[in-house]
């Protein structure tokens, strides 16, 4: 069963970028046709899809506003990582983040992944 580890820092202050790496194990993130996906839970709210690096190294990335131009994921094959960053975060980003793994992307829905982290809790604060 693949294994997804996600680290990085538990506290980030306002207007800094953020950067979650996800490690993946017992599987490659170049397996064709699986995709690499980090997700998001706000206190109170659902599960929201951030954005998407799949098998070839495209991505693929949230249009809300929310997310629109913060964005960037990038992968490192040699090290089985991918690597969100998320600039300009405000104490809106605050949420557990996840990464996930499966054939699916762009859902907020989690029965749509086949693997998960355990997730990290990120607290944007100054």
């Amino acid at each position: 069963q693949v294994q997804l580890r996600e680290s990085g820092p538990g506290l980030t202050l306002p207007s800094q970028t953020l950067v979650l790496t996800c490690t993946v194990s017992l599987g490659s993130i170049t397996t064709n046709a699986y995709y690499w996906t980090w997700l998001r839970q706000a206190p109170g709210s659902g599960l929201e899809w951030i954005g998407t690096i799949s098998s070839s190294g495209d991505t693929y990335y949230a249009t809300s506003l929310k997310f629109r131009g913060r964005t960037s994921i990038s992968r490192d094959t040699s090290k089985n990582q991918f690597t969100l960053h998320l600039s300009s975060v405000t104490p809106g980003d605050t949420a557990f983040y996840y990464c996930a793994g499966g054939r699916d992307y762009g859902s907020d829905w989690s029965y749509n992944y086949d693997f998960w982290g355990q997730g990290t809790q990120v607290t944007v604060s100054s």
